[in-house]
């Protein structure tokens, strides 16, 4: 007798096969098995890819959203699936390609910014070809898909279900919005969560597209224009410029009671015998935010949720900013940068401001990111000699503006920096994070008085004008601020008033007293640029007379200034004098 051998009676039941209607669509069932294996795989993209409850829930009903969007205007349930799971694919993907190979996730922004102009989209096409090329192949198997899903799609779902499904999403979703806070300011910089970023970053955006341009400014003016420098003419050889970036620096005797060896007091103060307060825009991180207000003399607050990469926006559309205006003074400008210049594109930033020359830690010879100070002084001091040398053989006598940015006072504090060095830490009882932060205090104090005293020594016949600040505070505060340990930077949210925005600037002079320059007590960071022009005794172009105006009518304060309508009213003369490019 023959026996014939059935799979299924040794195997069992058999997945389901994609049944066909004779009208060519799925059978029902096949179609809803279709769906739930969909749903549950971009559910699980999303939950291991999004990060933290709040913000995986956010990405998951943005994602129902739009299915819901979708099933109401088509009723169909493949359709809207199909979309939604392509919605996730292609953002994912042009993500991933934008932070590899621009350092920043994608962004509602690009939309405008990428889309609607020619010559962007050319500068993608000649410079991304093959990138270009992935993401237009990836958008052309999404539209085969959903395609094949339109015609392929038997079932119908109701417009009432769909439209009370997609009123409970949008509600779910700005609720957990609400409760994820405050988007971190680096979030745009690391790989993960890419749809919550690009979903959240669809209100700045349409805030922007409000307001007409990136920067906040008044409709229109009333009175002269400014008027764009066209030279600068001194009566005397100016002074070297050298501006300091103290990475995480901040006076300890703002933070009260903290035991301290006060004899560190005097690295904080200017050679008018005043120390003054320097307000910046972020806690604990993000020094490209102080980098800009610094360079531009504009104010990150004034470009709402696009404030955390205005770097990468902003790029080469601002004219007059501090590096240039040394420039047309006839300043030769250099840069001494302990990153790789590629870090987060910070290059093309610096050179769309007026600086193409950059020692970064590659050019300098480091060995590490965190050199101490000495060794960006060091470096600095050998190219000015060079300089000089060859400005005496050319007949010269061009000065040079040298940026340095340190960074041996940046965290981790876990760990003792130049441990064979003994330097005062905290008094008895202080946290070990702000004892250790307090002797890299110290060693920055030592390392700046070589500075000035190697300056004296080497070139005793120039005239230097040094400019210092901190560009926001050290993690080993946040204790003091009343947060636990191991807080992130991004959680620590304080008034903008708070002292954890509190820094310091400092004007020193040597072989060179200092012009007068006015500032009160504590001075947002937006003015630093025109203090420093007027410490150095150069002449002002009509948009820094205009800064100078505001920081005495504001008394010092920018956004924040109690006359919000000359600074709204100044930007919009900078727009329209050309000065600024904001879309």
């Amino acid at each position: 007798m023959t026996v014939e051998w059935n799979p299924a009676s040794v195997v069992g039941p058999a997945a389901p096969r994609l049944r066909s209607n004779p009208d060519g669509t799925l059978a029902t069932r096949t179609a809803y098995w279709i769906a739930a294996v969909t749903l549950f795989a971009v559910g699980w993209r999303l939950a291991v890819s999004e990060g933290g409850p709040s913000t995986v829930l956010t990405a998951m009903l943005v994602c129902a959203a739009t299915g819901a969007a979708v099933a109401l205007a088509t009723r169909r349930l493949l359709v809207a699936v199909a979309i939604m799971a392509a919605q996730v694919m292609l953002v994912s993907i042009a993500s991933w390609v934008k932070l590899k190979y621009m350092n920043m996730v994608l962004h509602a922004y690009d939309l405008a910014f990428y889309l609607t102009s020619w010559t962007t989209l050319t500068f993608l096409w000649d410079s991304y070809r093959l990138q270009m090329l992935g993401v237009m192949l990836a958008v052309a198997l999404a539209i085969a898909g959903c395609t094949a899903a339109y015609r392929m799609d038997p079932v119908r779902i109701s417009r009432r279900t769909a439209a009370l499904a997609l009123a409970g999403a949008i509600i779910g979703a700005s609720l957990t919005v609400h409760v994820a806070g405050e988007r971190r300011h680096s979030q745009f910089e690391y790989e993960g969560m890419y749809l919550s970023s690009f979903y959240r970053s669809w209100w700045e955006t349409m805030e922007t597209a409000w307001r007409g341009q990136l920067i906040e400014a008044a409709p229109s003016v009333n009175g002269p224009a400014l008027r764009p420098a066209e030279s600068c003419t001194t009566t005397e050889k100016p002074p070297h410029v050298i501006l300091i970036h103290h990475e995480s620096v901040v006076p300890p005797s703002i933070l009260p009671k903290l035991a301290y060896d006060r004899r560190l007091d005097p690295f904080f103060r200017s050679d008018n015998g005043r120390d003054y307060g320097l307000r910046v825009e972020t806690y604990g991180g993000a020094s490209v935010l102080t980098e800009f207000s610094v360079l531009t003399g504009l104010s990150t607050y004034s470009f709402g949720g696009m404030r955390l990469f205005v770097q990468r926006l902003m790029a080469g559309k601002i004219k007059e900013t501090l590096p240039q205006v040394l420039s047309q003074c006839g300043y030769r400008n250099v840069m001494f940068y302990p990153m790789l210049k590629s870090f987060t594109s910070a290059d093309k930033f610096f050179g769309g401001v007026g600086i193409n020359e950059i020692f970064d830690l590659k050019r300098q010879g480091a060995k590490r990111v965190d050199e101490r100070d000495r060794f960006y002084y060091g470096n600095a001091m050998n190219e000015i000699g060079q300089h000089l040398i060859g400005q005496h053989l050319a007949g010269s006598s061009k000065p040079i503006f040298a940026f340095i940015e340190t960074q041996a006072t940046h965290w981790p504090y876990d760990q003792a920096f130049e441990p064979k060095i003994e330097v005062p830490g905290g008094g008895p009882g202080t946290h070990p994070e702000m004892h250790e932060y307090l002797r890299r205090l110290w060693l920055a104090k030592l390392d700046y008085d070589h500075l000035r005293s190697e300056l004296a020594r080497r070139f005793p016949n120039e005239k230097f004008l040094i400019v210092r600040y901190g560009d926001h505070h050290p993690m080993a505060t946040r204790v003091l601020l009343g947060y636990k340990d191991g807080t992130e930077a991004e959680d620590v949210l304080l008034d903008r008033k708070s002292i954890g925005f509190l820094t310091f600037f400092a004007v020193n002079g040597v072989n060179f007293v200092p012009r007068t320059y006015d500032s009160p007590a504590i001075l947002d960071v937006p003015y630093l640029s025109t203090v420093l022009l007027e410490a150095a005794g150069l002449p002002l172009t009509d948009a820094y007379k205009a800064r100078q105006r505001l920081k005495a009518i504001c008394e010092g304060q920018k956004y924040d200034c109690p006359r919000r309508e000359q600074v709204l009213t100044f930007h919009r003369q900078l727009l329209d004098a050309g000065l600024v490019s904001a879309r």
